[in-house]
């Protein structure tokens, strides 16, 4: 691969970032979006001097075949990067399943890398025409909606999660569940938000037992994460 990927930091083994497997989770650097409750600030800009070398990642995973199933791309934003597609071509010919976690703000790139997936989480944000209050960033709702269109389009597995900030009112979070229910989302997550000394933040919807009843009723799969 003709580096640079951007990498910011690495959990060597985990059996909750991608179902049923054992994974490496590779967080790369880089955001377009500055989310009110982001708490990996630190991977928001590209800081090539902090980077963690492509090429020990790499062999790291070349030790590890036959233990470790897949590799998951999270980030910041992994799409950030335009070598991600390269990077996860290397990972893919090494035997491993390919996972992501993306929020969905480069479409093309993720067309782009869909077919290697084997596996998505995919972040929504808020209802679609309200992104901005959480991203901070005008057109970020449409970037989402198109992407979360293409995954849905596609036979890649997926898990849709949001996360509960408290700014975000309970009938915003009924207005983002009925919006991606019609898009024909199956699988949906609401998590709770941490702080950055990684403290939950309460959210009202979470002690409302008939608003979340109702929510699980449009969706196969509905459950709530801390």
């Amino acid at each position: 691969m003709n580096q640079k990927l951007y990498v910011g930091g690495l959990v060597p083994l985990t059996s909750v970032d991608y179902p049923g497997r054992l994974a490496v989770v590779v967080f790369l650097q880089g955001c377009p979006w500055r989310c009110v409750y982001c708490h990996n600030k630190h991977l928001q800009a590209i800081l090539p001097a902090e980077s963690l070398p492509w090429e020990d990642i790499l062999n790291l995973l070349m030790m590890r075949r036959g233990f470790i199933e897949a590799v998951v791309f999270s980030g910041g934003e992994p799409l950030f990067q335009s070598t991600l597609a390269e990077a996860m071509e290397e990972v893919k010919s090494m035997g491993y399943l390919i996972g992501l976690h993306t929020g969905g703000a480069y479409p093309d790139r993720f067309a782009k890398v869909l077919p290697m997936l084997d596996w998505v989480g995919f972040d929504v944000k808020q209802a679609f025409s309200k992104y901005r209050t959480i991203t901070r960033i005008d057109g970020s709702g449409e970037k989402a909606r198109e992407s979360l269109s293409l995954l849905l389009g596609s036979d890649v597995d997926y898990e849709v999660r949001m996360t509960m900030d408290s700014s975000i009112a309970i009938d915003d979070v009924k207005e983002a569940m009925a919006e991606i229910s019609q898009m024909g989302v199956r699988k949906v997550v609401l998590q709770k938000c941490r702080d950055c000394e990684k403290n939950e933040v309460d959210h009202p919807i979470f002690s409302d037992k008939v608003t979340l009843e109702d929510i699980s009723k449009r969706f196969d799969d509905f459950f709530v994460r801390a």
